[in-house]
This record gives structure tokens, sequence and C-alpha cells, in this order.
């Protein structure tokens, strides 16, 4: 076995999930050992940055609470961040047009693993089928990415 290929894919997955089967070939690993490493590295990110995300978004609320509280301190005027950028009206108008299965199945794949879990943890973090979806996802994403990366490698 290639531990250090197999290394190389999970880390990748575990920051970026669309690109990391892309070397797989290259490394010399088959579509199977490939496809599991970017799973597992998926899986592992998504379950430290979903069941963390309440951590992280009350992290960043005392982070702009203390900014504010220093400012006032100085007699400084803080000037707050918008809250209606144009990324947060693409994710709501995706969270009202896909649902929760879209969210849970997309935003980990095309954002990011960290910042896609954490997104579907913000919006439906209650429900309980939300994280298994993810899973899912990474799964079928995990095999459409991966088959493509292999068909390509078949015709090169």
């Amino acid at each position: 076995m290639k531990w250090g290929a197999l290394i190389s894919i999970f880390l990748a997955a575990t920051i970026k999930f669309l690109f990391a089967p892309g070397p797989g070939p290259a490394l010399g690993l088959n579509f199977i050992e490939t496809y599991l490493a970017a799973c597992a590295g998926a899986i592992f990110a998504s379950a430290i940055f979903y069941f963390s995300a309440e951590f992280f978004i009350k992290r960043t609320i005392l982070k702009r609470r203390k900014a504010r509280e220093d400012a006032k301190s100085r007699n400084e005027t803080y000037i707050e961040k918008k809250k209606f950028t144009k990324m947060n009206r693409i994710l709501v108008k995706l969270k009202t047009r896909f649902g929760i299965i879209g969210i849970s199945f997309w935003a980990p794949l095309f954002l990011s693993i960290p910042i896609g879990s954490i997104i579907v943890a913000k919006f439906y973090g209650k429900r309980k089928i939300t994280y298994p979806l993810i899973v899912i996802g990474i799964f079928l994403n995990a095999s459409i990415t991966t088959s493509i990366v292999y068909l390509i490698n078949a015709y090169v």
C-alpha cells in the first residue's frame, strides 16, 4: 500500500474535497483507494467542523462584540461589517431553492468541507438528519469526482 499517497489524498479531501481525487492516478492509486481516502478525509473534516460549528459561530459573535466594545472604550466609531453580503445572499437563495438536501450535498463540495459543514450546521444544525445527509453527499460526490478523474485518465 502507498501510505504517503493515501495520506495526501486524505489531507487534500479535508480541505478541498472537489479536487482531492485528482492526483490519485498519478500517485499510483486505484479507483477504490482514491475513493476511500477522499471519503475518509472528507468525513473526518466534516465531523470536526459540523460538530464544532457552534463554537466557531459563537467565537465570531464574541470577536465582533469585543471589537465594538474596544472601539467604544477608545471613543471611536465602530463600523459594522455588512450582514447582507453578496455571498450571504447567494447562500440564502440556495437554501430556499434547494433546501436541506441541496445544501447538505453541495455546500461541502463546492465551497470546502470546513466552510460547507459550518454553513450547513448554521442553517440546519438542529435537525438530526443533517449530518447523515452530509455523509451521503460525500459518498455520492466522491464517486462522481473520482469517476471523472479515472475516466479522463483512461482516455489520456
